[in-house]
């Protein structure tokens, strides 16, 4: 499974809790794009969609 390294504060909105993108519970944690997602979610998702050989 991919282990995501969100530790940077920029991935806690202190605004409050957003649906998450892909599994719609509340989360305060937002992806790299501003995404409200929550880390696990991120990984199983990224796990789901490996980049393709054109993309890597």
């Amino acid at each position: 499974m991919a282990l995501l390294n969100w530790r940077s504060a920029d991935h806690y909105d202190p605004t409050g809790d957003r649906p998450c993108v892909l599994c719609t519970k509340p989360t305060p944690l937002r992806s790299d794009r501003g995404k409200p997602v929550h880390k696990v979610c991120a990984e199983e998702w990224t796990d789901r969609h490996p980049p393709k050989e054109d993309d890597a």
